[in-house]
């Protein structure tokens, strides 16, 4: 994919959750299965790195439940952070970062920490170009401590009619088939409003690809999520031990909960 493509996927969407942060973070109010499983697996003081963090639905359930591990969120929407920010619990130690995965330098962006684990959940899916997958693949197992766990959900729309249907041509937006990659495809959005936003799809071989060039290991690869239990792929990646060394760091806009 030429990058002037990408970058006019990535601004697609950026328009999109600005447009309909509201709408969208009121149909996340609830974990989805895959997630809640993956929960329940946590040890209880464990470092989490939690990219592209939402409304904050996640630290919220982490709080409800007394985790005394510390948690770090990030999202590129600034509405989606403050109501992650306004509805957290008070007394649950969680910061929130305002970071774009599509940023060559997001990562620099961050503290000079390694995690235990680190999420993305709906969150890759969103994201054009094989190049910037591995790019930021990269930078996340680099983000792992030693045997930390890199833990993802992609959307499998595929498997549901109703959602096929949202599929729009590519000429919407002044694009051809041809000018994107396979697995991409733009979806309508019809809740308090018309919007189109870029998803790709993910199939399982794709992503032990991705897994195995960059160095990660696949420990768990399972369907959750919908009516039919199939419309979330989740996989844990083991990222094995990786040369760490602290950067120079300059801070951030931080919005902290205590």
């Amino acid at each position: 994919m030429e990058t002037k493509i990408a970058q006019q996927l990535i601004a697609l969407n950026h328009q999109f959750y600005q447009t309909f942060s509201e709408e969208f973070s009121n149909t996340r109010m609830r974990l989805q299965p895959g997630v809640q499983k993956i929960l329940e697996t946590l040890p209880p003081k464990a470092s989490l790195l939690d990219l592209g963090c939402g409304n904050g639905e996640l630290a919220r359930v982490l709080a409800r439940n007394s985790y005394q591990g510390s948690y770090v969120g990030t999202d590129f929407s600034p509405n989606l952070l403050e109501t992650a920010r306004r509805s957290l619990p008070e007394g649950f130690p969680a910061n929130f970062y305002p970071l774009d995965l599509t940023d060559p330098d997001w990562q620099e962006q961050l503290p000079p920490l390694q995690f235990d684990f680190i999420f993305a959940f709906a969150t890759l899916h969103h994201i054009p170009s094989r190049e910037l997958h591995v790019s930021i693949l990269e930078k996340i197992r680099f983000r792992l401590k030693p045997g930390g766990k890199f833990i993802h959900s992609n959307w499998q729309f595929l498997n549901s009619e109703r959602l096929k249907k949202r599929i729009q041509p590519w000429e919407k937006i002044n694009l051809s088939p041809s000018d994107v990659d396979e697995g991409d495809y733009l979806l309508d959005w019809r809740r308090g409003g018309y919007g189109l936003r870029y998803v790709h799809h993910f199939s399982p071989a794709e992503l032990r690809s991705l897994a195995g060039e960059i160095g990660f290991s696949v420990e768990e690869s399972f369907l959750s999520d919908g009516k039919e239990g199939d419309l979330g792929l989740y996989q844990v990646w083991e990222g094995g031990s990786v040369q760490y060394s602290v950067f120079s760091f300059q801070s951030p806009v931080v919005s902290q909960c205590h």
